[in-house]
């Protein structure tokens, strides 16, 4: 299941086993697209989707927190090398980014629920960034892939888009990844 436009913004979904207990929902793969590129692991068996299914409705239910004084860096190759030094850099690493120290910036990121993915499961263990921030009327949504203690510059993505068409977009696959759920045969849980 897709839901939105891929070449702009969309959210992307399979499930290849069904389970009763929520907190596995099902086995398959989650994808966030961005501007044409597709982030996370495309495989059936690439994660749990419970993960994936409560952070869309945490996300549903969060709308307008996701704020941050660097949201409008025009640079997004810049902010998203700020995000990954401030959380995958070395321990004790004071070097300031965005003009302010690593622990600041990812107080932000945790506090304002900045980081989509990776969510926690497996569904972006190849890497995938996305970060989201609440500006105004808009939502902007930055996608890489990490690359040590920076991103890969040619898996950089920023796209920004009316708020209501985002949230709708998380909306509509979270209504119908429920309703895919409830219908599927459950299987034993592994």
């Amino acid at each position: 299941m897709i839901v939105g436009d891929s070449s702009l913004f969309a959210i992307e979904s399979e499930m290849s086993r069904a389970y009763a207990r929520a907190s596995f929902r099902g086995l398959g793969f989650f994808l966030i697209h961005l501007g044409g590129m597709a982030y996370g692991v495309r495989d059936p068996s690439a994660t749990l989707l419970a993960c994936s299914f409560d952070q869309v409705g945490v996300r549903l239910e969060s709308r307008g927190t996701h704020l941050a004084f660097f949201a409008s860096v025009p640079d997004a190759g810049k902010l998203a090398d700020a995000v990954v030094s401030a959380i995958y850099g070395p321990e004790g690493d004071d070097v300031p980014a965005l003009g302010v120290a690593p622990q600041q910036i990812r107080q932000i990121l945790h506090s304002n629920g900045i980081i989509w993915a990776p969510d926690g499961d497996e569904a972006f263990d190849d890497g995938s960034c996305v970060l989201q921030f609440d500006i105004g009327r808009c939502v902007r949504v930055i996608g890489f892939r990490r690359e040590s203690y920076r991103h890969e510059p040619s898996s950089l993505r920023d796209v920004w888009l009316e708020a209501d068409c985002f949230y709708d977009v998380l909306r509509r696959w979270r209504s119908g990844f429920w309703d895919e759920w409830k219908a599927a045969p459950k299987e034993p849980e592994p």
